[in-house]
């Protein structure tokens, strides 16, 4: 039986066992490559998508379990000629350094500013503490989440 959702604000049906890790729909099922594997453990953040809004680590979280929900992913959070704030903030900063973990830290980020729209410097270290960047560019993905925040307020 085929599993109905919303990706990127269109419809989506795969019919694929509802244990099936929402990671590899989305890679495999729909080609939305931008998502990550880095773990398979929710350890690393690489994976993360929106579900309805919320930050999860899609290697963990179950296709069934977004039966009827609102999945955003890299893809759908800006586009090239219309970049999302925190995304060009990233830019801006050039917090890209091998890149692999980024579409992750970008959901992260943005799952974080849309719940809190002026964190804390201790606010934006404890939210981004489950994404991991093996390149180290923490300082730097730190300044962008502040620049995007800013940007965000003044629109």
């Amino acid at each position: 039986m085929a599993i109905s959702f919303s990706v990127n604000g269109s419809p989506a049906s795969l019919d694929l066992p509802p244990d099936t890790p929402l990671l590899w729909a989305l890679r495999d099922g729909l080609n939305l490559t931008g998502t990550k594997f880095g773990c398979g453990v929710a350890a690393c953040g690489a994976c993360t998508v929106h579900v309805d809004g919320v930050a999860v680590r899609s290697c963990q979280t179950a296709l069934g379990d977004v039966a009827g929900a609102e999945v955003t992913t890299i893809e759908g959070l800006g586009a090239p000629a219309a970049l999302h704030a925190v995304q060009a903030a990233w830019v801006d900063h050039q917090v890209a350094q091998c890149g692999y973990c980024q579409s992750g830290q970008i959901m992260q980020a943005a799952a974080l500013l849309a719940e809190n729209p002026a964190p804390s410097l201790a606010q934006i270290d404890e939210a981004m503490s489950g994404n991991l960047c093996r390149c180290g560019t923490y300082p730097r993905i730190r300044a962008a989440v502040q620049d995007a925040a800013r940007r965000l307020r003044e629109v």
